[in-house]
């Protein structure tokens, strides 16, 4: 592999426009050779606006022939795994959203055959890279609160209101917010606290958006899900997503609560406006906790979030930059496909407890792979 990095792209979402694009494009190691879109006008507007030599309007011509040696699939979640397939299959390294598959077995199949075959591989979990999460996991691993007790993870937003047709609440494509923001805050509350060996879950439908535009009958997807957690290595948690509430912030809130037997972190991120991370210790009050400089790199604190991500992504070894370092370099990635497998495991395990009111496992007991068993590993 030379240093220079030929990419395809399959999805011409707004994520893609925002996030991957100008994050690659800054890369001087990638080539963005080709791009991908159901809606070749579109696809054509974005090739326009980043200099892509190639657009296709079907993922497997241009995978055939454009002399790839890397993806990036950011497409409707039922659509990942057949493309990721036929991306490992042909030999490329491969960068897929999150969720992973609509299935903990697809999941699967897709980490054991670029495993299989040698290939690099990411799930892009973006609220990872965080510097005030990042700042958590390096507070947690210094022991500055202790065996972690219990925990919530919450991430609201409101767009689910619009009832105008969309695929992530249509069962055919997605497994509703629960598979959507879930999915980070699962995949978060396993890269600070530890595998999740069983869950409890309900799961609600508020608000039923309009038919298909195919007008295929929409099944709808749930719109808000609560999570109970039990930790491998005995902690507990919970996680609430939404799409249907009211929130301050014009975009979305997050919002991270570890309480542990030395103290108590909370962080809370307002994507329109801005982050914070807390920690009281012992007996003292809730204070500023200090993140270290180095994630703060391409950040302007002066400016919301929203503003902040992309020359943050730019400037630290963090996304895209830190896939095309693993390509160029021949290491593993972390966040992975296993990742994104695992996460898959607990979404799956969730959609069953809800729908026979159980407690169900997920089998991140019976598995430890990069630490996930001992909580807080910084990969």
């Amino acid at each position: 592999m030379t240093n220079r990095v030929r990419f395809g792209l399959i999805g011409t979402s707004g994520w893609m426009d925002f996030a991957h694009l100008p994050m690659l494009k800054a890369d001087p190691r990638v080539e963005m050779a080709a791009i991908c879109g159901r809606n070749r006008a579109r696809a054509q507007e974005m090739a326009d606006k980043y200099g892509i030599a190639h657009v296709f309007s079907d993922y497997r011509e241009m995978i055939n022939q454009a002399d790839l040696d890397a993806i990036v699939i950011a497409t409707p979640d039922d659509e990942h795994y057949a493309m990721a397939l036929a991306a490992i299959d042909a030999g490329l390294h491969v960068l897929c959203e999150k969720p992973l598959a609509l299935n903990a077995a697809d999941a699967k199949a897709m980490y054991e055959r670029a495993e299989a075959k040698g290939l690099r591989h990411m799930t892009f979990y973006t609220w990872r890279w965080m510097p005030h999460y990042r700042a958590m996991v390096e507070l947690i691993q210094a022991g500055a609160i202790g065996r972690i007790y219990h925990c919530q993870f919450n991430f609201l937003t409101g767009f689910g209101h619009n009832k105008e047709y969309q695929w992530r609440f249509d069962r055919r494509h997605s497994n509703g917010v629960l598979g959507d923001a879930g999915s980070h805050m699962f995949d978060l509350s396993r890269f600070l606290v530890g595998g999740i060996a069983q869950v409890s879950a309900t799961l609600s439908c508020n608000v039923r958006c309009d038919a298909a535009p195919d007008g295929h009958p929409v099944e709808p997807a749930n719109d808000a899900a609560l999570v109970l957690l039990k930790f491998a290595n005995g902690a507990q948690g919970t996680v609430q997503v939404s799409t249907v509430a009211r929130v301050e912030d014009p975009i979305f809130e997050q919002s991270i609560a570890l309480h542990g037997e030395a103290g108590s972190l909370v962080a809370e991120l307002r994507f329109g406006t801005d982050c914070q991370l807390r920690m009281a210790r012992g007996g003292e009050p809730f204070a500023p906790a200090t993140i270290p400089e180095e994630f703060l790199t391409g950040v302007d604190l002066q400016q919301p979030m929203v503003s902040q991500m992309v020359p943050m992504f730019v400037q630290q070894p963090i996304g895209c930059r830190l896939f095309v370092d693993g390509i160029v370099e021949n290491h593993s990635i972390v966040p992975s496909l296993y990742d994104g497998w695992k996460v898959q495991q607990v979404i799956d395990a969730a959609i069953a407890a809800d729908e026979s009111g159980h407690w169900v496992a997920t089998g991140a007991s019976s598995a430890v792979h990069s630490g996930e068993e001992r909580g807080a590993v910084l990969v």
